[in-house]
């Protein structure tokens, strides 16, 4: 099985992609504060319930004394499908703060992800004894 094919890492990849595109609608929101008629945008988190629901891996029994895990078909989540993410309206006027807030919490969320992703490749490697 290829990497690429482990659904926990293609939902990684898919957040980490969501968060740099919410880091650029939102310093959009900044940078256009005093622009009139400007309306602030977020962007809707990504759904990941069918993934989740879907997504299993499959263990090899190499003795009849180890525990069997559950069957399941592979993934059915496909990632990079449309690289454009739902935007909403939010209101009629941009906040300074709150703009700030949401670029600091997202910066530290998108961390947070690649730290993740970085040590289930590690974990990966160690496995594979490299």
């Amino acid at each position: 099985m290829p990497i690429t094919d482990i659904p926990i890492l293609s939902m990684l990849r898919t957040r980490m992609q969501w968060h740099q595109e919410r880091q650029h609608v939102l310093a959009e929101n900044v940078a256009n504060a005093d622009t009139p008629n400007y309306h602030a945008r977020d962007l809707a988190p990504p759904n990941f319930e069918h993934a989740l629901k879907t997504a299993s891996l499959t263990l090899a029994r190499t003795d009849p004394s180890h525990l069997g895990g559950a069957s399941g078909g592979g993934s059915a989540f496909t990632e990079g499908s449309d690289p454009h993410y739902e935007v909403r309206p939010r209101g009629n006027a941009v906040s300074h703060e709150d703009e700030m807030l949401k670029l600091a919490g997202n910066q530290m969320d998108y961390d947070a992800v690649t730290s993740i992703y970085t040590h289930s490749l590690a974990l990966i490697k160690t496995a594979l004894g490299r």
